[in-house]
């Protein structure tokens, strides 16, 4: 339990100094890869299944805005015509 609460002061402690943007998915993405590390690997490498989970967090949320911008554009596209 005292690694997931490293993860955790680890992951806001990267949010904190991060812009906002930068932090997209990150807190969501470190907490969930800190958990999973945490149960699945017995409690080793917990702070670097958060650190992943940051980052595939992070990634996800940036594709996702990417493709509601997209979509955005297509319906702007489509209306105009």
């Amino acid at each position: 339990m005292k690694a997931v609460a490293i993860a955790l002061s680890l992951a806001l402690a990267a949010s904190g100094a991060a812009t906002s943007a930068g932090a997209v998915g990150c807190i969501s993405g470190a907490v969930v890869g800190g958990v999973g590390a945490h149960y699945a690997l017995h409690g080793k490498h917990t702070v670097a299944g958060a650190v992943v989970g940051c980052a595939a967090g992070h990634h996800m949320a940036v594709m996702a805005k990417r493709k509601k911008a997209e979509q955005k554009r297509e319906a702007m596209a489509a209306h105009a015509h």
